[in-house]
């Protein structure tokens, strides 16, 4: 009984994983095809820059109106309307026969992934346990790069066979098959799925205070925002939020063109190498979160299991970075690269995990704001990183701009403080 209930906390998570895993899929087949899409439609590399970039503008714009749609609907029907939107709107980039169609899908795109995380987010804080929330994210960001790998060394292989269109009009239609299944299966709330004297029940509500994570508020939606936003602890999440979202758009985007450039290897072989660095990154994703239950198991220390992870892991990718930067073998700068995402991943788990903890009532917000913040960082890294490139051109110099902000990030966790609830319902 007990193993039957374990496998529907799971299953929900399982459903939640495997959508992550399909937005990264769609959204992490641009950097790849990238130079195709460019020479095909002659565009320059400045428009490219926007190309790549614009999915995120969009995407950190809607952050907060997503998360406020999904807490009123719920992650089911919420995410099941932004799976459809996000495959509609990979058709449009396979369709697409200019600049403008391409920059309307990416924007479409960014719209209907921006709910990703807030909805996600939320449902990890329903159905995981406190002690569990960090593995329960681990796993579910592992999924999201397992869909970025999936797209690097795919959509090579698809380049090559098929072209660039057709890599997105196959990489559409699994989104269309999931919403059907999550919104047949997935349930909001475990009390929609579990007795309500079962033990697992218990356990994924221990450690949690009396108050109701549904709670409403009389409170507006902007005073609620303003509250929120006014908060230091918030700044600082934010903070290293932006830094951590940089730094892995450069691997999202730019990374491919860099190693054809500096490397001079093929198209088909950059994809390869980025799927290392994202397989870096993947294992980041669940070993820090294993990493911070574990040390919070052991110290009950939300600011040790949560700051301490995220200041060490991002100081330590500065300094991997860094080191890339004197490297002359490509294998063993992509080796060092790949460690540094493994790093940068690692502080993951603890900040969406710090989301949940001072959240209270509005986790959805919070986590939006957080990740908004983070995605306006990475709509300007494809355009700053082209411009950088067209005054200096100088590739490298990219590696030492994205040391200091891996450590940037590293001092901004020093001053989070997990223990205070940012919102608390009236």
């Amino acid at each position: 009984m007990i193993k039957r209930l374990a496998t529907a906390r799971y299953g929900a998570l399982g459903w939640l994983t495997v959508g992550a895993g399909l937005a990264y899929l769609c959204r992490n087949a641009i950097g790849v095809t990238e130079s195709a899409i460019r020479e095909e439609l002659g565009l320059t590399l400045e428009q490219s820059g926007w190309f790549m970039g614009a999915f995120f503008w969009s995407y950190a714009v809607f952050q907060v109106p997503s998360g406020w749609f999904a807490q009123r609907l719920g992650t089911r029907i919420a995410l099941s309307v932004f799976a459809l939107g996000w495959s509609v709107a990979m058709l449009g980039i396979g369709v697409a026969p200019g600049f403008l169609l391409l920059i309307v899908a990416q924007l479409t795109m960014g719209v209907a992934q921006a709910g990703l995380i807030p909805a996600t987010c939320n449902s990890v804080g329903h159905w995981m346990p406190l002690s569990q929330r960090s593995i329960g994210w681990g796993i579910l960001a592992a999924g999201m790069q397992v869909g970025a790998i999936a797209a690097s060394g795919l959509t090579g292989v698809m380049l090559a066979t098929l072209g660039w269109r057709s890599v997105f009009v196959a990489f559409a239609m699994p989104g269309f098959l999931w919403t059907v299944g999550f919104f047949a299966r997935f349930r909001d709330d475990p009390t929609e799925a579990l007795p309500p004297d079962s033990s697992e029940l218990a356990l994924i509500r221990s450690g949690r205070d009396a108050e109701d994570p549904n709670l409403k508020s009389n409170a507006s939606e902007l005073r609620e925002l303003l509250t929120i936003s006014r908060n230091p602890t918030m700044w600082w999440l934010c903070g290293q939020q932006i830094c951590r979202s940089a730094g892995y758009m450069f691997f999202a985007s730019w990374f491919p063109t860099f190693l054809q450039v500096t490397r001079g290897v093929s198209v088909e072989k950059s994809g390869y190498l980025q799927g290392v660095v994202l397989a870096g990154a993947l294992l980041g994703c669940i070993f820090g979160g294993l990493l911070t239950d574990w040390i919070w198991n052991r110290t009950r220390s939300l600011r040790v299991s949560r700051c301490g992870v995220g200041a060490v892991s991002l100081g330590t990718c500065s300094i991997v970075i860094l080191g890339a930067w004197f490297v002359e073998s490509t294998e063993i700068a992509v080796l060092l690269l790949a460690f540094g995402a493994f790093c940068a991943a690692f502080a993951g788990p603890c900040a969406f995990a710090a989301t949940i903890d001072i959240g209270g009532a509005r986790v959805p917000q919070v986590s939006g704001l957080m990740n908004m913040s983070g995605n306006f960082a990475a709509a300007a890294c494809p355009v700053i990183v082209g411009r950088l490139f067209h005054l200096t051109e100088n590739w490298n110099f990219i590696l030492l701009l994205f040391a200091g902000v891996f450590l940037t990030g590293a001092i901004c966790w020093a001053f989070v403080n997990p223990q205070r609830r940012i919102w608390v319902a009236p």
